[in-house]
């Protein structure tokens, strides 16, 4: 992994763009289209990056899509992840040997675990081949990308985020955006649960500013290991040192007492004053929503270090599939183990791109009493990364393998009883709008663990003659589609253009609770009731389950973007849209391929399906 790019070359179909293109939208957007190829994605190399806005032409490649499909991901990890997460178990189990016999047993375990620590080095790095002083620095002279038409600013979206508790004692790998506000200044929007976010109150509270060095490039193990859950307290390079089975190189940043990997591209070094906020976003996040502005700490950049030929890493979020699909299929996959002492009879779980990870987990569990599926729920909710958790839904041993979406969907639904919904409140993703208010929302636990329930429904109807008897009680509704409807609740989705509350729809639908198990309801716009997978992601991200799901006389859902009617009063964010006119040039030109029916497909642009006029 010296060399990444003939790494990638040789072993991921690298793809390599030599036309000149846009840091501002234009690369983002033919990497957000590669990566919803599936597996047929492939990395990229942009080698001719320019800032048109600014006239400057970069010497400096753009690399995108370096975790491009699964393959990719398990190459960079060396093995398959569920063989990582196999040797993560057997450490958790290993107890001290007693006696000669089992110490000479342990000895390989105990050689290997040596090399999990990383090592810090007394001398200089490859990424220390060039410094540029705090005078000479210049943020513009880097490919930063802008990646949304309503994106603040430009963004690094790849940084590998290196930091250290007050003491010392601890230090932090984080993945974190950073807005680039101008020549010598980023926007640090770490999150207020994440480990950095501690440690830079612990600097505030001493009245002190804070050492931060972002890390670009290297080994894209650096950049899996920075989003990995890791303990509180635990330095993400131990992971890194344990999948590769030698330590991490470290070097002391020039400029702050940071030790960074010693083979990254680029490093920018530099101080965060407890007491200097500036407004950070807005920015088209992972969710698939844009991230609303928000006062955050910025880092003052005193020194840049990089290699002689750096290249610059980056990623683009937005709507599922991405990148991130692949990152989280390896963390989700060798994490098991570290879920598996809080709740010992978890078999398995998945956590779907499209329910945007923190948004929705499936497990699968044994059984052994009742309440146990609500007795896991509230370990979920309760301990580190998982606690974000919106929607939690658990089946048995005996259901379907939990990718098996399709099978795993009719399993669910023939088990589902609203007496064993679980509706709480607690905390939330800093990024989740559907809420309230920040930080704090509705949860979800749904227990399908039990016997097959009898049929919700007296009579069941065409969607033709549903729509007709929906359309009569609530004349908002435009458009209908049943799924599942051989099941004992069948899901009713139904898209509106509101002009009440869908709780007023809701009940003025109750007349009709013979005909319907469960009911869904969107907006009109930007929904394609025949597409499924971005239903899913439209539902998880727009519900707060305490307000917007009601359990009688059917199972209601409202998973439209809420405003004053339903007594909302945040902003509510806009959805992250390609810019037609670069998407237009770009098939132009040969770069992407994307047909109207991708287009509407993946929601790259605004569409409106059901407009009778």
């Amino acid at each position: 992994m010296n060399d990444t790019i003939e790494w990638l070359k040789r072993e991921g179909g690298l793809r390599i763009i030599d036309e000149e293109l846009d840091v501002e939208l234009e690369i983002p957007h033919i990497a957000y289209l590669e990566v919803k190829k599936g597996e047929a994605s492939r990395p990229l190399l942009f080698t001719r990056p320019v800032w048109r806005a600014r006239g400057i032409k970069y010497e400096m490649p753009v690399l995108m899509n370096i975790f491009a499909n699964r393959e990719l991901t398990q190459k960079i990890l060396g093995r398959h992840p569920d063989e990582l997460a196999e040797g993560i178990e057997s450490l958790m189990k290993f107890k001290p040997p007693r006696g000669l016999k089992e110490k000479l047993k342990a000895l390989p375990k105990l050689f290997a675990l040596k090399n999990v620590f990383p090592k810090r080095l007394n001398f200089r790095g490859e990424c220390q081949e060039v410094v540029i002083p705090k005078e000479e620095v210049d943020l513009d002279a880097l490919p930063i990308l802008k990646t949304w038409p309503e994106d603040g600013g430009r963004f690094i979206t790849m940084g590998q985020v290196y930091t250290r508790s007050l003491d010392g004692s601890m230090q932090n790998l984080g993945m974190y955006r950073l807005q680039q506000y101008d020549k010598r200044r980023l926007g640090m929007h770490w999150q207020i649960h994440k480990d950095a976010s501690h440690f830079f109150d612990q600097y505030r509270e001493a009245g002190k500013k804070m050492p931060v060095s972002v890390a670009i490039g290297g080994d894209p193990l650096y950049i899996w290991c920075g989003q990995a859950p890791m303990p509180h307290g635990m330095f993400e390079m131990l992971l890194y040192g344990f999948i590769r089975g030698k330590n991490a190189q470290l070097v002391k940043s020039i400029s702050n007492d940071i030790y960074i990997p010693r083979d990254v591209d680029i490093v920018i070094e530099g101080f965060v004053d407890p007491e200097a906020m500036e407004v950070e976003g807005p920015f088209g996040d992972h969710t698939g929503y844009y991230t609303l502005p928000e006062p955050f700490p910025v880092l003052e950049v005193e020194t840049i270090t990089m290699k002689k030929k750096p290249v610059f890493a980056a990623t683009v979020v937005g709507k599922p599939p991405l990148e991130d699909k692949y990152m989280g299929w390896a963390t989700e996959r060798i994490f098991l183990p570290m879920l598996k002492p809080m709740a010992p009879d978890l078999l398995d779980y998945n956590m779907p791109e499209n329910g945007v990870f923190h948004n929705l987990i499936l497990a699968k569990m044994k059984v052994h009493y009742k309440g146990h599926a609500q007795q896991f729920m509230h370990a979920f909710w309760g301990v580190g990364q998982m606690s974000f958790v919106k929607h939690a839904i658990f089946v048995g041993e005996e259901a379907p393998p939990l990718e098996e979406y399709e099978a795993l969907t009719r399993h669910i639904l023939e088990r589902l009883d609203p007496a064993k919904i679980l509706i709480t409140e607690g905390i939330v993703d800093q990024l989740d709008h559907a809420s309230p208010q920040t930080l704090v929302g509705g949860k979800l636990g749904i227990d399908a663990t039990g016997p097959k329930v009898p049929d919700a429904l007296e009579q069941r109807l065409s969607d033709r003659e549903l729509l007709e008897k929906m359309r009569q009680e609530a004349p908002e509704i435009v458009a209908l589609k049943q799924y599942m409807s051989e099941t004992p609740n069948p899901v009713t989705v139904v898209a509106v253009r509101k002009e009440r509350s869908v709780k007023a729809t809701l009940d003025a639908l109750t007349p009709l609770a013979r005909y319907v198990a469960i009911v869904v309801v969107v907006d009109a716009e930007n929904n394609d009731l025949e597409n499924p997978y971005l239903l899913l992601w439209r539902v998880v991200n727009n519900i707060d389950a305490q307000r917007d799901i009601l359990l009688d006389p059917f199972i209601g859902v409202d998973a439209t973007n809420k405003n004053s009617l339903d007594g909302y009063v945040r902003e509510w964010p806009g959805d992250t849209h390609c810019d037609p006119e670069v998407l237009e040039r770009l098939k132009e030109r040969g770069l992407i391929d994307a047909d109207d029916e991708a287009i509407r497909c993946w929601g790259l642009l605004p569409f409106d399906l059901y407009n009778e006029e």
